[in-house]
């Protein structure tokens, strides 16, 4: 397989057969990454393409699942995406599920008929890193979407009959933004009814202009105790019908596994525990804790 440069997935993808379609992310300022910044986004060349899925198929079925890498590929035209899954479906006819990133760009540049086209060849679930449900905040960390948009993006997705899974950052206003970047992240999810939601933790890179911002002194992460009341905030002030809500990424100081709205209750009441008390050993130490 030819990967270019470091190779990110969702945590959920682990096992799954990972292809390169783009090199990096089109977008590719967000304030607190550090991801794609050694690469020029570019498309990958197809014959490239065709041989990584051509030797995947040789290998057998060895994985279930395909993962399209990297940052963003669903910024790709519709018809070239169309021709990678009608590969992965003609040499890896045991695949069940392709899985995306996506965001608010890629996704409002298609339309609902592009997108069910896609869903019918293959592309089952997109992977939105929204970071936030405050406008200050996404425009604070260059996120190149907004709230509103947000929203749109989880209708266009669910009317297209593509699986949601949407990723909040913790910590990711700082201190001066901390209660209303968790009030209004709730509110978000509230209006998008994703069917999942993944919760990470901010950590400031260096070199990103994040840890620029926090070295001139404009952005101070919360303590880890704050960021479990952002995260309290975000599952108290949700209205979830049918969602799985988790916050086990390895960066979190809390793995928590959730359904919503069956298990709302009993998460709060843990983390008000966990907040209340105040003591350290409860939590993930820094030591095993990753990006």
């Amino acid at each position: 397989m030819d990967y270019v440069g470091r190779i990110f997935r969702p945590p959920s993808e682990a096992n799954s057969l990972l292809v390169q379609v783009t090199v990096g992310c089109s977008h590719n300022r967000c304030a607190y990454c550090d991801m794609y910044r050694d690469k020029k986004f570019r498309p990958k060349p197809p014959e490239q393409i065709t041989k990584d899925i051509l030797e995947a198929a040789s290998a057998g079925a060895v994985n279930r699942r395909v993962f399209l890498c990297d940052g963003d590929a669903l910024i790709l035209p519709t018809r070239k995406l169309l021709a990678v899954l009608a590969q992965i479906r003609e040499h890896l006819p045991w695949i069940e599920r392709v899985g995306v990133y996506g965001d608010t760009r890629s996704v409002g540049r298609k339309s609902t008929e592009e997108l069910t086209a896609l869903r019918e060849a293959g592309l089952g679930i997109v992977y939105h890193g929204m970071e936030s449900g405050d406008d200050e905040v996404l425009l604070a960390i260059d996120k190149g979407g907004t709230r509103a948009e947000s929203i749109e993006t989880a209708a266009k997705l669910r009317e297209a009959g593509i699986i949601h899974s949407v990723m909040v950052l913790l910590g990711v206003g700082g201190v001066a933004r901390s209660q209303q970047h968790a009030t209004n992240t709730a509110s978000a999810l509230t209006a998008m009814q994703p069917q999942y939601v993944g919760t990470l933790t901010t950590t400031v890179v260096p070199a990103t202009p994040l840890a620029q911002a926090e070295a001139r002194g404009d952005f101070e992460l919360p303590g880890k105790f704050q960021m479990l009341q952002e995260l309290r905030t975000i599952v108290a002030e949700s209205n979830f019908t049918a969602t799985r809500f988790s916050a086990n990424h390895a960066s979190n100081y809390l793995p928590i596994r959730a359904e919503m709205p069956r298990d709302k209750e009993a998460v709060v009441l843990a983390l008000d525990e966990v907040i209340a008390r105040g003591d350290e050993r409860m939590l993930k130490p820094e030591a095993l804790r990753g990006l």
